[in-house]
């Protein structure tokens, strides 16, 4: 089987297959990811200004993210594995009106061999803590990238602090997301996610850290990369 046969786990699936109705629900199990998107679309509009640009957003889900892209002018293609999710993003986009969107039900790394070196910017958010083989997934997104382009990844730290506060905290005191989210085994240290880039032919150029503050219930980014964080990485131009 191929790399793209094979790297989903079902039970991921399973799990955002049975929230998929709650996409869009602001108070709901995804609010956490409606409240950064703001601060995630603004930070990945600075790596690569979206205006014109061409995107693919990696494990989109039911297309928080990918919407909001299109709404800042790019043409944008969101991908996942979870049918019931993509079907709420394409409800999403034909209720809002929102043009230059579309999605498909295909793997990165299908994507990848399909359409390489297509896409001016690629982006992979809160998803590669979820698959089984997340350099696989880094691999397939340099693929998918144009020379000269911008992958944006985000994912959670591994470390007792992120244990702390994105599990024991998010998921068990706080309520923030539903429990049984994040698998500690899975998540990912930057200097891995760095090192999964540069074997794909792609160099870090930018990193941020995400923080909550459970007084003010309001997220930031700051230079912290110890729990929540985001790099951006290039394909070097060919020359």
């Amino acid at each position: 089987m191929s790399a793209a046969a094979t790297n989903v786990d079902p039970a991921e699936l399973a799990k955002f297959s049975s929230l998929a109705h709650r996409w869009w629900d602001l108070e709901g199990e995804f609010a956490p990811l409606h409240a950064i998107n703001p601060l995630r679309l603004d930070w990945i509009d600075r790596q690569c200004p979206l205006a014109g640009r061409r995107v693919v957003d990696v494990g989109c889900g039911g297309g928080i993210l990918a919407d909001a892209m299109a709404r800042k002018g790019a043409d944008v293609l969101g991908i996942d594995l979870a049918d019931k999710s993509l079907k709420v993003a394409q409800l999403h986009a034909l209720e809002a009106g929102t043009a230059n969107l579309s999605y498909r039900l295909v793997a990165a790394e299908a994507l990848a061999e399909e359409q390489p070196a297509q896409f001016d910017l690629v982006t992979c958010m809160e998803m590669l803590e979820h698959v089984p083989d997340p350099a696989s997934v880094v691999a397939a997104c340099a693929q998918l990238v144009k020379p000269g382009g911008t992958v944006c990844f985000s994912t959670i730290n591994r470390n007792p602090k992120s244990f702390m506060l994105a599990i024991v905290g998010a998921e068990y005191l706080l309520n923030l997301v539903p429990r049984g989210t994040h698998e500690y085994a899975r998540m990912l240290r930057p200097s891995e996610l760095a090192r999964f880039g540069r074997e794909a032919g792609l160099v870090t150029t930018a990193s941020s850290g995400l923080e909550y503050n459970p007084l003010t219930r309001r997220y930031r980014l700051s230079s912290d990369t110890s729990v929540n964080y985001m790099l951006a990485m290039t394909k070097p131009a060919q020359g």
